[in-house]
C-alpha cells in the first residue's frame, strides 16, 4: 500500500485519532512484528512534529533490543530499568520527560534530544512487549494530551503484535 499524504490538524484531540486511524490503516492485515512496527514508526515520523528520533525497543530476556525506528543511529540494547526506556518497562507506565538532561541515568543517543516520551507496549496480561520511545530537540515537547494519545496508539499496536 503506497503512502498517502494526509493533512495532520493542529488540535490535539483530533490529530490523535486521525493518528490512530492511520497506524489501523498501515497495519492492518499485517501479522508480522516487524512490519507492523517498521511501519508505525514511518507513520509517527510523519505525524509528528519537533521529533528527532521515533522507534522501538523490544523485550529480549532480560534486556530491550531495538526495532524499527526512524532518526539517528541509536542504542542497540538497554537493560531493564535503566535510562527512561528501560525505567518505563520496569514501571510498566508511561514516562514523560520534559528535560531528560535531569534524568538520572538518561541513555543519549542522540545529544540534540531535550525531551523524551516512552511509552510501553502491554499486553493483555499487563506485561511489557516492548516500548515506543520518540524524543525531540524541544524541551517540554511533550504534555498530557500527547501522553493520552500515544498511549492510545501503543494499545493498538501491542494487541497488533500481541496477535
Amino acid at each position: 500500500m503506497a503512502y498517502i499524504p494526509v493533512e495532520y490538524p493542529a488540535e490535539k484531540g483530533a490529530f490523535y485519532a486521525l493518528l490512530k486511524e492511520q497506524l489501523e490503516k498501515y497495519t492492518e492485515n499485517e501479522t508480522d512484528e516487524t512490519a507492523i512496527l517498521a511501519n508505525a514508526s514511518a507513520v509517527l515520523g510523519i505525524a509528528l512534529k519537533d521529533i528527532n528520533w521515533v522507534g522501538f525497543y523490544m523485550v529480549k530476556g532480560e534486556e530491550l533490543v531495538l526495532g524499527p525506528f526512524q532518526g539517528k543511529p541509536a542504542v542497540s540494547r538497554i537493560g531493564y530499568g535503566k535510562g527512561v526506556c528501560g525505567t518505563g518497562w520496569a514501571e510498566k507506565r508511561t514516562q514523560l520527560v520534559a528535560d531528560v538532561h535531569c534524568f538520572a541515568g538518561h541513555i543519549a543517543c542522540d545529544c540534540n534530544s531535550n525531551a523524551e516520551i516512552v511509552v510501553p507496549l502491554l499486553n493483555d496480561a499487563g506485561e511489557v512487549l516492548g516500548v515506543l520511545d520518540i524524543d525531540s530537540p524541544v524541551s517540554g515537547r511533550f504534555d498530557g494530551d500527547d501522553l493520552d494519545g500515544l498511549e492510545a496508539s501503543a494499545a493498538l499496536l501491542a494487541k497488533k503484535i500481541a496477535g
